[in-house]
């Protein structure tokens, strides 16, 4: 598999890992939209081809302190706006187990360069999934942080009100090394540890398909075979939060914006701009009323995981689309980040892992597993117990 064969690589960067620290000898590559001191930062856009970062990003002063190579930068969606890559001024990634399909987004190129072996992991950015929906649709091990834990500076902004850097690996062991390093925490890989309660969310609103909700059954009755407790929840509001999150996030993204949307709407991608106007729709009032919601959304979420130590769901309720089947791209964005947005809202981590190849199509399918706030270890702990008692984590493209 090479560079030209994913699109993944915006600019490769000439940097050797280091022979200390807990990433030493680890290549690791960072999004777009992730400063890299000297090398071009181009969030994807034709705005930015040209721009060179001044100073590193604080993740990657930290990655490059833990030993590790920062050795490219990613393509992804621009702006990190979007679920396919797909609208990027350096052309759409592709998907390394099908080059017909899509590698997710916005952090596609971070998915597809783990998943091809072009790193051994990758920084993206989560605001609505765009971490967790390329490593679930390129087999690859992903975690949105608890909120507010991995330090913004220097990563452009899509939505401040749930943006998270986090990483993308093999293994929910690697994801917790990784994340402790970005954290500043002591980096400790947590003892692998089955949960004692597992919740599977009840998806009675949300279509889920028949091959991914078999994976999915076979994924839980690993936690019930092996003695957990394992027991259907409510999610309140779990069927409208997606929608009240894009309220805020195409709301902020549209003032965010204003200047080159008045100005050069043309150098937007197609998909950005139809996004970006989207938001011109959404009033300061609009606005406030979804912050409302959301807030409670992200209270029930709180009560429930006092009760159960992870929550359980599928990461896409779909088969990974081919590239251009659908071309309402905000019809897509719906299909496939249904599951992912509502974990965005709540402030706590979310882990996704591969839980085996969809039955018809072969591609792969993966399950979220969501923790309390600030459960970080404990919700890679299960990933990693659930990793060592299955083995859909070792299959490669």
């Amino acid at each position: 598999m090479t560079v030209t064969d994913l699109n993944a690589v915006v600019t490769p960067i000439d940097a050797s890992p280091g022979t200390t620290g807990p990433l030493a000898g680890w290549r690791v590559g960072v999004k777009d939209n992730v400063a890299v001191a000297g090398v071009r930062s181009t969030r994807a856009s034709a705005f930015f081809v040209d721009h060179v970062a001044e100073h590193d990003a604080e993740v990657v002063t930290r990655l490059r302190a833990a030993g590790a190579g920062v050795v490219a930068t990613l393509n992804m969606a621009e702006f990190a706006l979007g679920v396919t890559s797909q609208n990027s001024v350096h052309g759409g990634v592709v998907n390394p187990w099908d080059p017909t399909r899509l590698p997710g987004g916005s952090s596609g190129g971070s998915g597809a360069a783990v998943a091809g072996g072009l790193v051994d992991a990758a920084l993206g950015t989560d605001t609505g999934g765009s971490v967790r929906l390329p490593a679930a649709m390129c087999g690859v091990t992903g975690l949105r942080p608890t909120y507010g834990t991995v330090p913004e500076d220097g990563v452009f902004p899509c939505c401040q009100e749930t943006d998270a850097t986090g990483p993308l690996t093999r293994t929910a062991r690697d994801a917790a090394l990784v994340t402790a390093v970005l954290t500043g925490r002591e980096p400790v890989v947590p003892e692998p540890r089955r949960p004692d309660v597992v919740g599977i969310v009840g998806l009675a609103g949300v279509p889920v398909e028949a091959g991914v909700a078999a994976r999915i059954d076979e994924a839980t009755r690993v936690f019930a075979d092996a003695g957990a407790t394992v027991r259907e929840v409510t999610v309140p509001g779990l069927e409208t939060v997606r929608d009240d999150l894009y309220v805020v996030v195409y709301h902020d993204l549209a003032a965010f914006h204003a200047e080159r949307l008045r100005d050069a709407p043309e150098r937007f991608q197609p998909d950005t701009l139809t996004r970006l106007r989207l938001g011109l729709d959404f009033t300061a009032a609009d606005r406030a009323a979804a912050m409302d919601r959301l807030a409670a959304f992200r209270a029930g979420v709180d009560a429930l995981l006092a009760e159960v130590e992870v929550l359980l769901t599928p990461t896409v309720p779909v088969d990974v689309p081919r590239i251009g089947d659908d071309p309402d791209v905000l019809a897509l964005t719906k299909r496939i980040g249904e599951l992912t947005a509502p974990w965005a809202v709540h402030r706590g981590p979310t882990l996704t892992v591969p839980v085996g190849p969809h039955p018809s199509s072969g591609m792969p399918v993966g399950m979220q597993l969501t923790g309390p706030t600030g459960a970080d270890d404990a919700v890679c702990a299960a990933g990693a117990w659930f990793q060592d008692e299955t083995s859909w984590h070792s299959s490669r493209p």
